[in-house]
């Protein structure tokens, strides 16, 4: 469990700001920071690691000190049993795949896990290649693979996809929620994707100027209508065409087409190229506006 009590004068594009924030999470959950930029969600993730120091309060994980400012107690980051994924792959240019995911090993730890990580993360096959003959997806899997090397048990993300395309991002969405589930981790992302938030996170926090607006699961955060938990995904409408009396929609989610019935009222906001969160009322398809 991570009991976190966090206060520190920060300065944004807007000027200083005071990040006051208070919160806990409960070992294995997944919790997305949410809000505009310079809100300081990054600042949460870096206090977290012990990148950035707290003026004040404390971090507790499963009942151990990381960081109390009364006591002046400060864990360095390399005793925070964490793993941290940048936007950057921060990779060895001048290793091999291997390597770079060797260099991590703790002194003593068993080598085996990178066995393990390499065919989780299908990179069996470029063990051997260096970063510069890798794509942006292949590097990022490095990179995460290299991040639980030490099996952590906090994974901190900071939009680690937001510079990947559609489809490998939802690749990689699917190996970070393997790698969480698999190593019962309990993981922090920083993400302002919509649908990404949907499908990896249970909980959310939402911030803006350095303060909790509000806890919430990303379905009632995001829908103002209550949806069942039989299907919910995210995509893009690439087609509205009237039928008679109703209209087809046609949204495209992930690599698939799904074409959705809807009434008159139902599109009345809706048009080509807007996002939108298709899910199930009373076992019937519904959509709406993100």
């Amino acid at each position: 469990m991570i009991v976190a009590a966090l206060h520190k004068k920060l300065w944004s594009s807007e000027g200083e700001m005071n990040l006051e924030v208070e919160f806990s999470l409960e070992k294995g959950d997944f919790l997305t920071l949410y809000g505009p930029s310079g809100a300081g969600k990054t600042s949460i993730l870096r206090m977290l690691a012990g990148l950035l120091n707290p003026e004040a309060g404390s971090i507790k994980v499963d009942g151990k000190t990381w960081f109390d400012a009364n006591t002046k107690t400060n864990l360095p980051p390399q005793k925070r049993k964490l793993g941290f994924l940048f936007q950057d792959y921060a990779l060895f240019p001048n290793m091999t795949v291997g390597q770079n995911l060797c260099f991590a090993l703790s002194k003593g730890q068993n080598a085996q896990i990178v066995e393990e990580l390499l065919d989780i993360m299908e990179l069996r096959a470029m063990t051997d290649r260096k970063p510069d003959l890798l794509s942006g997806g292949q590097k990022q899997r490095v990179a995460l693979a290299r991040a639980l090397v030490p099996q952590p048990e906090i994974l901190l993300l900071d939009e680690p996809l937001s510079a990947l395309d559609g489809e490998m991002r939802s690749r990689l969405q699917d190996f970070i929620l393997e790698a969480h589930q698999r190593f019962n981790l309990t993981t922090v992302l920083v993400s302002h994707d919509v649908g990404e938030i949907l499908k990896m996170s249970d909980t959310m926090l939402v911030l803006y100027e350095g303060k909790i607006l509000k806890r919430s699961t990303p379905a009632d955060f995001f829908s103002n209508k209550a949806v069942s938990g039989k299907f919910q995904f995210t995509g893009e409408i690439l087609d509205i065409t009237q039928q008679d009396f109703i209209f087809v929609i046609s949204v495209l989610i992930g690599k698939n087409l799904v074409k959705v019935v809807a009434d008159e009222s139902d599109i009345r906001n809706l048009k080509i190229g807007d996002k939108v969160l298709v899910a199930s009322k009373a076992f019937n398809p519904m959509i709406q506006k993100l």
